[in-house]
Order: C-alpha cells, then sequence, then structure tokens
C-alpha cells in the first residue's frame, strides 16, 4: 500500500487514487467561506514577505509620481516574493488554518447570541415589555446549539417538498396565499 500511494497517478483513473493522500477538507464551501479563505491566504503571503513589502512602502513614503520609477527594484522584489510564495500548498495550509479556527468562530457567535439574548431580556425587564414568545426563545437555542453550516446541506428539522411540481398542500406558495390572488378575477387583481 505505501508503494501505491507512491506511484504518479494513472491516466483514466478515479480521481481518490490519484491523491497520495485522502484530502483533508472536501468539503465544498460557500462564497463567503472561501473569501474568509483567501483573506488568510493574503495575510499568510504578506506575513512571509514583510521585510520586502516594508522596503517598499519605506521607498514609497512621501511620493507621488515618481514611485514607478524610484521605486522599480523595491516593487519587483516585493511582488517576486509574493508571486513566490502564493502557491497551491500556500492556499491549502490557510484553508486548513481557516477550518482549524472554525471552532474558535463557533464560540465567539454563541458567546455573542448569548450576550444578545441577555441583552433583549434585560430590556424587556427595564421596560415592562412583554416577554417573547416560548417557540421563538426555543428557535433562537436551538440556533445557538447548531454548528457552522459547511456545504449544501439541508437544516435539520425543515420540512422537505417531496414529488414532483404537484401542488397545494405544503408548498411555500401556501402559506403566503398567492392562490387566492389567482383565483379572484384571474387577473391578478392585487399588484
Amino acid at each position: 500500500m505505501a508503494t501505491m500511494a507512491a506511484e504518479p497517478p494513472s491516466a483514466g483513473g478515479e480521481s481518490a487514487p490519484k491523491l497520495p493522500m485522502p484530502s483533508r477538507n472536501p468539503i465544498p464551501l460557500s462564497a463567503s467561506q472561501e473569501a474568509a479563505v483567501r483573506e488568510v491566504f493574503y495575510a499568510r503571503v504578506r506575513r512571509l514577505c514583510q521585510p520586502e513589502i516594508k522596503a517598499f512602502a519605506d521607498c514609497a513614503m512621501g511620493r507621488t509620481f515618481s514611485v514607478p520609477f524610484a521605486c522599480r527594484e523595491s516593487h519587483r522584489t516585493m511582488n517576486g516574493c509574493m508571486k513566490a510564495h502564493a502557491t497551491e500548498a500556500e492556499h491549502d495550509a490557510a484553508r486548513e488554518e481557516w477550518f482549524a479556527g472554525r471552532l474558535e468562530r463557533q464560540r465567539e457567535r454563541e458567546q455573542k447570541a448569548r450576550r444578545k439574548l441577555e441583552q433583549e431580556r434585560f430590556h424587556r425587564e427595564w421596560w415592562g415589555l412583554p416577554e417573547r414568545d416560548r417557540e421563538d426563545l426555543r428557535r433562537e437555542q436551538e440556533k445557538l446549539a447548531m454548528g457552522e453550516r459547511i456545504g449544501g446541506h439541508a437544516a435539520p428539522g425543515r420540512p422537505r417538498v417531496d414529488g414532483g411540481g404537484g401542488g397545494g398542500e405544503g408548498g411555500a406558495g401556501g402559506s403566503r396565499g398567492g392562490a387566492s390572488r389567482v383565483e379572484g378575477d384571474g387577473k391578478g387583481s392585487e399588484r
């Protein structure tokens, strides 16, 4: 088995055996999560090229139109460093760093949400407002207990609409009253 992992990938095979080691994060991320990974990646590259960036910034300080001419060498050095460090391996390391910080971000989100609930409870008590509906509070607590969603799985407890485009019951349109509008005069009188 160890020799199989070290062999180069064969043509026409499945994608799983091509990798010498299974991917640690095969989960597709949403656009905002990918943007967060990209920010971590850029920060890592900037951290690696910090001396070159500082040298260019020192050269460009106080200049306007002459920056491209006076600081050409430091600019090329800075760009070369950033291109050299902006590799797929660095991107994978940034992705792993982002995944490692998930639990911390989740804890911060939970603390923020709990603080919000406490402040709302205090506000209602202070001003003598009625308490929130028990169902709303239960939903808030369930939302706090849920982890960060990664990938495209459906939320647990959400009613699913099974079957083809059939119609009235259980669909989202029935709760909005859209069918009554069509039945009126046939022209959709509410506009």
